[in-house]
């Protein structure tokens, strides 16, 4: 007769756990080194391999997770008292009930699918032809509801909440909604007050290029080091959509260049800074545990706008900043092109435009605007894909009043819907928000912070975000961290003082 099977401890249960999450982890890293390597050096006859090696990789990933004992050996894992495994055991309960929700072979048909769908989105976008992506972007549509609808019987949610989940976790349409509402009602007095504000100065006479890629490289890896960016645990390329990626001490960051602008490279590398110092600054003693991750996309994108918009477009900032330009690319730091005060006018110059990358602060909320509506309707079924161009192009216009000549400057232009990251748009603005808050927050805390990054020093800066938001991750919910930070849970008021002063001199 067999010996009767002993039900695991509970420290047993916790321990076997972490385990097989460490080891999902670094499934996951694996993942992220071929997704960086699709979009920055992977010849394109390698496509349909790399989506197979992906398809694979996921596949074992959540066959971990969706174990025939993970449920039990969750159930078995009493709360820890440490807090901090307490964080991890909830997070591993939270991941498992989404992977559950979702059949394998719906796991593997997404990711082949968004797979793909970016390949055929290279070409349509280059040609501007929405009628060829139309098929690949439809099936990524198609499973992507599939995934949503599960998720919502699943979790008891609504499809989309089941989607935005995933990248802000406890972040609900009804918290988003009523915000998002404020905004598209303040945003045409704000657009064309600082507009109005901005024709009281002449615009900015620029350098001109054309300014050598290599130079502007190096001139993106000095700021990366300067704001804090640890070059032995990441590094810098190009990529057609600028990204941060990689692996856990293994950060990548794009950017993309143009020979006449080094200011739209620039301010990109900036940006991905500021999402990879939250991932290098995170716990390294969590590493490739839940609890060790970034808390959801709304803190993380908070990262990289306070990085770029709140600091790297200040005038504090550019002080310090438009010698050491004009140093790396060839510029005479004492001509008025290349002085601080024509750098500082041309980032924080209100143009709207198509290109929701290149947007300014004040206008780049509508941006975002139009791809919540977009994806909202297209997920909840209110609005047909193949419709998607001429809807998008009539809310920009009512936003905006730019008419979009062509699908490559609209619908086109973004790689979320393709590679599948549905419901991830709203986070772009609600980070903006969070990131005006954070920095009155710290500069609350200590005075003279700008006056150190006015001499090019963000020690300050960095050791107070590593503190408050960094060696944080998934210990505490996204609201909770924000107001442990501030003092107040994420809301508007700050980015729109932020954008009536630096915009509308108030």
């Amino acid at each position: 007769m067999p010996d009767p099977v002993t039900a695991p401890s509970a420290q047993d249960a916790y321990d076997t756990l972490t385990r097989r999450f460490a080891r999902m982890g670094h499934i996951a890293n694996a993942l992220g080194i071929l997704g960086w390597d699709k979009d920055t050096m992977m010849p394109p006859g390698a496509a349909d391999s790399r989506a197979e090696s992906i398809a694979t990789l996921s596949v074992l990933h959540h066959g971990i997770m969706t174990g025939p004992d993970m449920a039990d050996l969750l159930a078995a894992a009493a709360e820890p008292a440490d807090t901090w495994q307490a964080a991890n055991l909830r997070e591993m309960r939270r991941l498992h009930a989404h992977a559950m929700a979702v059949p394998p072979d719906l796991v593997e048909a997404a990711s082949r699918a968004a797979s793909r769908c970016e390949m055929a989105w290279r070409t349509a976008r280059r040609d501007s032809d929405f009628a060829s992506l139309l098929p690949y972007l439809g099936e990524v549509l198609e499973r992507t509801r599939e995934v949503a609808h599960a998720k919502a019987a699943a979790l008891g949610l609504s499809p989309y909440d089941a989607l935005l989940d995933q990248y802000d976790p406890g972040t609900r349409q009804a918290d988003i909604d009523p915000v998002f509402e404020r905004l598209a009602t303040e945003l045409p007095g704000l657009i064309s007050g600082a507009l109005e504000h901005q024709r009281a100065h002449p615009a900015p006479t620029l350098p001109r290029g054309p300014f050598a890629t290599t130079a502007q490289a190096t001139l993106g890896q000095t700021m990366m080091r300067t704001v804090g960016f640890d070059m032995t645990r990441g590094r810098l390329d190009v990529s057609l959509h600028p990204f941060c990626g990689g692996a856990e001490d293994d950060v990548r960051i794009t950017t993309r260049y143009e020979d006449d602008d080094f200011l739209n490279a620039l301010m990109g590398v900036l940006h991905e800074s500021g999402h990879a110092l939250y991932e290098q600054g995170l716990p390294r003693a969590w590493h490739s545990q839940p609890v060790g991750a970034a808390r959801g996309m709304s803190l993380h994108e908070s990262q990289s706008l306070l990085m770029e918009m709140q600091v790297c477009r200040s005038a504090e900032f550019m002080a310090w900043a438009a010698p050491v330009i004009a140093g790396a690319l060839g510029g005479d730091a004492q001509a008025p092109e290349w002085s601080a005060d024509t750098l500082h006018r041309q980032v924080t110059r209100v143009h709207p435009g198509f290109i929701r990358v290149d947007a300014d602060e004040v206008t780049y909320p509508a941006h975002i605007l139009v791809r919540y509506e977009m994806e909202t309707a297209l997920i909840n079924g209110r609005m047909a894909l193949r419709d998607l161009p001429a809807a998008f192009n009539e809310r920009i216009h009512a936003l905006l009043g730019l008419r979009v000549p062509e699908d490559r400057l609209g619908c086109l232009q973004d790689i979320h819907w393709p590679s599948g990251s549905w419901g991830y748009f709203p986070t772009y603005t609600l980070g903006a928000m969070i990131a005006a808050q954070l920095r009155e927050a710290a500069q609350k805390a200590h005075p003279g912070l700008m006056d150190d990054i006015a001499r090019g020093d963000f020690s300050t800066l960095l050791s107070w975000l590593r503190t408050h938001v960094h060696h944080r991750a998934s210990s505490a919910s996204m609201r909770d961290i924000v107001r442990d930070a501030t003092g107040a849970p994420p809301g508007p008021e700050a980015y729109l003082r932020h954008l009536r002063h630096r915009y509308c001199g108030e």
